[in-house]
């Protein structure tokens, strides 16, 4: 018997850009950028280049004859709800897009490709006045730092100077601009958005990493995305600037360069959740089953799992309500949800921060004897001293944890399998075992059980 067919509606956005063989970048990165917003991706290719994670080895730009028809069979067709460019090449693509765009009622963003990451050049004078031409139907405009100083002569140094930018920008007919800060040096990434409203500031930590080709690709794509879903342009370029902190830190290994930017990590993180949920429930059973209340603290012990690129405590599962001794040993107070835990999910993520590859953790109580207990485990014993806490980090909500996981990472020569905590006056002292895995944490976690009841433990 055949099956009904049950076709699903996607919004459509259309990329206008330059093939990355790499897959890093380009109409590449945009596609993927697209299909992980829930957005249907189409594209008009404007050249094609050969490059890898190291180098771009020689390009070709199609006729603008060519371009021209892969655009009018995408718009005569789709019903496109938003335009992303990016590489035009030459001034005539660059003009013959702006006359493409013009005849569309939907948002544009245009991501000016003129200068590549080695500081060359990539586009003649007359390309980079043809830009003005796109610019005037231009929703919203990406430069880098780069690519600013070239357009308008202000190098975005600071806040003030990237909203003055953005001013210039506007001027040259574009409704907005986002001056991007990721080439200015400094601990945070600064983006300004400026739009006739003002200027919006949106900042982000930055990423110890070299694995940043394509993310002006990817971040122009993922607010285009955005727009083709409805968003307004301040919502867009949150979630777009979100977006790019995820991709960027848990980028992919690939190739003999620095590697890519992850297009799907948000979208692979949240098809994780069940399985991590479902992992967090499965050592939740084994404990009750083994009878764990040997180490259950008097605040409660609760089992913390993060999806593999979480981000917040509304990314880690946890027991709601945390597990507790009974008469007949341990329960759980109710099921697993995720953002069910704020201590150990807060410490867990802290650790993240030292290694991103630790997914699960679970608090035990601590004193002399569990202190013994863990001498058995495979790997090192960190701990971090309360006295030492500064004043000023007392008195910030929550952020004892990130303080503890910093101290006790910062003391240890590799990732430790379990921290301390010897507590103070009113905090109750708690060791936490960390691990890659559910296996690992319930092994361990069995292996200081089996020590503390003087039985031999298998020191995983």
């Amino acid at each position: 018997m055949t099956r009904t067919a049950a076709p699903v509606s996607l919004p459509v956005a259309l990329t206008i850009a330059g093939s990355d063989s790499g897959g890093g970048a380009g109409i590449q990165a945009d596609l993927k950028t697209m299909e992980a917003h829930g957005v249907f991706g189409t594209s008009a290719i404007t050249s094609v280049t050969a490059q890898n994670t190291r180098a771009v080895e020689g390009f070709a730009t199609l006729p603008v004859a060519e371009i021209e028809a892969q655009c009018e069979a995408v718009l005569s067709d789709f019903d496109v709800r938003a335009v992303k460019t990016g590489m035009l090449a030459e001034a005539p693509v660059v003009r013959s897009v702006a006359e493409q765009v013009a005849e569309v009622d939907v948002p544009v963003v245009v991501d000016p490709v003129m200068v590549a990451a080695s500081g060359d050049r990539l586009l003649d004078s007359a390309g980079e006045e043809a830009y003005e031409d796109l610019f005037e139907h231009a929703t919203l405009v990406t430069p880098n730092t780069d690519e600013v100083a070239v357009l308008t002569g202000i190098e975005p140094t600071d806040d003030e100077r990237a909203e003055a930018a953005g001013e210039a920008l506007r001027e040259l007919g574009a409704d907005a601009a986002l001056v991007k800060g990721g080439h200015v040096p400094g601990e945070t990434v600064r983006d300004v958005l400026v739009t006739g409203d003002g200027a919006t500031v949106f900042e982000h930590p930055r990423i110890d990493t070299e694995a940043t080709h394509g993310s002006g690709c990817t971040l122009a794509s993922a607010v285009a995305a955005r727009l083709a879903l409805g968003d307004d342009l301040e919502t867009a370029v949150a979630g777009a600037t979100d977006f790019m902190e995820r991709a960027v830190r848990y980028n992919l290994d690939v190739g003999e360069g620095p590697g890519a930017v992850h297009h799907l990590a948000e979208l692979r993180n949240r098809a994780a959740q069940t399985d991590t949920a479902e992992a967090v429930e499965a050592v939740v059973r084994s404990f009750v089953e083994r009878d764990v209340s040997a180490l259950v603290p008097e605040v409660g012990m609760n089992v913390v799992g993060a999806t593999p690129s979480a981000e917040s405590v509304g990314e880690t599962a946890a027991v709601e309500g945390r597990i507790t001794r009974t008469l007949s040993g341990v329960n759980p107070n109710r099921g697993v949800r995720f953002g069910a835990s704020s201590h150990v999910a807060r410490f867990l993520l802290s650790a993240r921060e030292f290694d991103p590859s630790l997914r699960f953790a679970v608090n035990c109580r601590f004193d002399a004897d569990v202190e013994d207990a863990l001498s058995t485990l495979r790997g090192e014993v960190a701990e971090f001293d309360r006295d030492a806490e500064p004043e000023d980090v007392k008195a910030e909500e929550g952020s004892t944890m990130g303080w503890g996981a910093k101290r006790a990472f910062q003391s240890a020569d590799g990732t430790p399998v379990a921290i301390i905590d010897r507590g103070e006056v009113g905090k109750e002292a708690i060791v936490k075992l960390l691990a890659d895995d559910a296996e690992t944490l319930q092994r361990r976690t069995f292996a200081v059980l089996s020590a503390l009841e003087a039985e031999p433990g298998d020191g995983s």
